[in-house]
C-alpha cells in the first residue's frame, strides 16, 4: 500500500504556526501597556505593519454608550506603520512590539489619523454593517460596492474605496468599539485566513481596551479620592486655624480697647508739639488699625447670619458712593456712576450688600491714590437670567495677572496693612445672595463685576 503525500500540507501547517506565533506577539503587546493611547496604537500598527502582512490600513472606533455613538480614534497606514520594534527574539514566543513616543505623535500629525478623529458615527441609524458589528458581534466584510451605494451610514462611503472589513471589540459580551481594515493600495481582496486572524486578535484586543479603559477609571477616581482627601484635610487645618484665630482675636480685642482708650487720653492731654503727642497718635493709630483686623478676622470666622429682605439695589449703591465720597474727593477721582433710574429689588441683606459694595469701592480708590476715574454701573441681564451686574471700573493699572485668580482668597492681599479678607468676605457674601463676583483686567485698570438675582416680581 503505497501512501499519498499532499504537498500543501506542510505550508498549511507552516501557515498555522505563523499565526499562532503572530498572535503570541500580539497577546504579549497588548499586556506591554495600560496606557490607551500607546495600546491603541500598537494594535494597528501591528495590524498594518509590512512585518505582519495583514493589510494595508487600519481605523479604530471607540464606543460612546452615553450618546450611542462611534467616535473616530486612531487611523494606520502602511506608510505610517513605522517605528515598530521586536523587544527579545523574534524566534521567541515571548518577543513582543514597542513603539516610540516618536513614531506615535507621527501617526497622529498624519491627514488620514485627522480625518478618522474627526469622524462620528451614529449608532441607531439603521445601518446593516453598524446592527452586525455593534449588536450582532459579528465581522463584517464586502468586497463590492454595496455599502458604497447605502445612503444609510456615510463614513464607509467616506473612508473605504473598496473591500474592506469591520470586527468588533468586544469585552464581557458588550462592544466597545470596532476596528476597519482594507487594501486601499493593491485592490488585494481579504482572504477569509486574513478574516479569520482578525476575528482571533479582535477578541484579545478588545479585552485588553476594555482593560485598559478600566485601569484608566480607577487611576481617574483613585486621584479624585486623593485629591477630595487632601481638601478635606486642608479645609480641617484651615477650620482648626480659623478657631484658634476666632478665639485669639476674641481676647485680644479688649486689651487693645482699653489701649486705644488710654493712648487717646493721653493725645488729648499732651502738647500738640511734643514727641510724646507725636507717639501716643502712632498709638492710636495702630490700635485702630488692629481693631479691624481682629474685626475682620471675628467676622470672616463666624458664619454670618442673612436677614432676607425686599431691598433696593439703587439705594444701596447710592448708600455706598455717599459714604465714600468723601475718599473719592480726597484721593482726586473722576466718578461717573451711571445707576439706572427705578427700583433694582434684591430678595437679600442690604446691611450686607452694602459691606460689599463699600469694599469694592474702597479697594478702587487705593488703587488710584494720585486720582483717576471710577466707572460704576449696573445693566439688566437677558430675561432668562432675571439678574443684573453692577460693574465697577477703575484706572488703577490692573492686578498683575498672575495673582488674580488669587484675590479672593482668605488672607491673600498686596496691601501694606491689609488682612486680605475684604474681597474673601464680599465673595462670601455675594455667594450668599446666589450671585457671583468676578474680576478682571480692563485696558487702564481693573473691572470688578458683581451679578445677583432680581426678586421674582420684577
Amino acid at each position: 500500500m503505497t501512501a499519498c503525500n499532499n504537498p500543501s500540507q506542510p505550508l498549511v501547517a507552516a501557515n498555522h504556526f505563523n499565526e499562532l506565533t503572530l498572535l503570541y506577539q500580539f497577546s504579549n503587546t497588548m499586556l506591554s501597556t495600560i496606557r490607551l493611547n500607546k495600546l491603541t496604537h500598537l494594535i494597528l500598527t501591528a495590524l498594518t505593519t509590512s512585518s505582519s502582512n495583514l493589510f494595508e490600513r487600519a481605523f479604530l472606533f471607540l464606543r460612546n454608550e452615553k450618546s450611542e455613538v462611534l467616535q473616530g480614534m486612531l487611523g494606520v497606514t502602511r506608510q505610517t506603520a513605522l517605528g515598530l520594534e521586536i523587544v527579545g527574539s523574534p524566534e521567541s514566543l515571548g518577543s513582543r512590539w514597542d513603539i516610540s513616543e516618536e513614531a506615535i505623535l507621527h501617526q497622529r500629525s498624519d491627514e488620514f489619523c485627522a480625518r478618522i478623529r474627526m469622524t462620528r458615527v451614529d449608532i441607531d441609524t439603521g445601518c446593516p454593517l453598524i446592527r452586525q458589528v455593534i449588536v450582532d458581534h459579528t465581522i463584517y466584510h464586502i468586497d463590492n460596492t454595496v455599502c458604497h451605494e447605502c445612503s444609510t451610514c456615510l463614513f464607509v462611503r467616506h473612508l473605504c474605496g473598496g473591500s474592506f472589513a469591520a470586527v468588533p471589540l468586544v469585552a464581557r459580551d458588550n462592544t466597545i468599539g470596532i476596528i476597519v481594515v482594507d487594501n486601499p493600495e493593491s485592490g488585494q481582496e481579504i482572504t477569509k485566513e486574513k478574516l479569520h486572524f482578525l476575528q482571533l486578535f479582535a477578541s484579545q484586543a478588545g479585552m485588553a481596551v476594555e482593560n485598559s479603559i478600566l485601569y484608566n477609571r480607577i487611576e481617574d477616581a483613585h486621584s479624585n479620592l486623593r485629591d477630595a482627601r487632601e481638601r478635606l484635610l486642608h479645609g480641617e487645618r484651615l477650620a482648626a486655624i480659623g478657631e484658634v484665630a476666632a478665639n485669639l482675636a476674641h481676647e485680644l480685642k479688649n486689651p487693645l480697647i482699653t489701649i486705644g482708650g488710654f493712648a487717646a487720653r493721653l493725645l488729648r492731654a499732651l502738647p500738640d508739639e511734643s514727641k510724646e503727642h507725636q507717639y501716643a497718635g502712632t498709638i492710636v493709630k495702630e490700635v485702630s488699625r488692629l481693631e479691624v483686623m481682629l474685626a475682620d478676622i471675628l467676622g470672616y470666622s463666624s458664619k454670618p447670619t442673612i436677614c432676607f429682605s425686599l431691598c433696593d439695589l439703587g439705594e444701596v449703591l447710592r448708600d455706598c458712593l455717599e459714604s465714600c465720597a468723601t475718599t473719592i474727593e480726597d484721593h482726586g477721582i473722576t466718578l461717573n456712576a451711571s445707576i439706572t433710574s427705578g427700583v433694582w429689588p434684591i430678595m437679600g441683606d442690604a446691611y450686607h450688600l452694602k459691606q460689599v459694595f463699600l469694599n469694592l469701592f474702597l479697594n478702587a480708590c487705593d488703587a488710584m491714590p494720585d486720582g483717576g476715574k471710577l466707572n460704576i454701573s449696573n445693566n439688566e441681564t437677558n430675561p432668562e437670567n432675571n439678574s443684573v451686574i453692577i460693574s465697577i471700573e477703575d484706572t488703577g493699572g490692573g492686578i498683575a495677572p498672575e495673582i488674580i485668580s488669587q484675590i479672593f482668597n482668605p488672607f491673600f492681599t498686596t496691601k501694606r496693612h491689609g488682612t486680605g479678607l475684604g474681597l474673601a468676605i464680599a465673595n462670601r457674601i455675594v455667594l450668599n445672595h446666589f450671585g457671583r463676583i468676578k474680576a478682571e483686567n480692563r485696558e487702564s485698570g481693573a473691572l470688578f463685576s458683581v451679578t445677583l438675582p432680581l426678586a421674582a416680581h420684577h
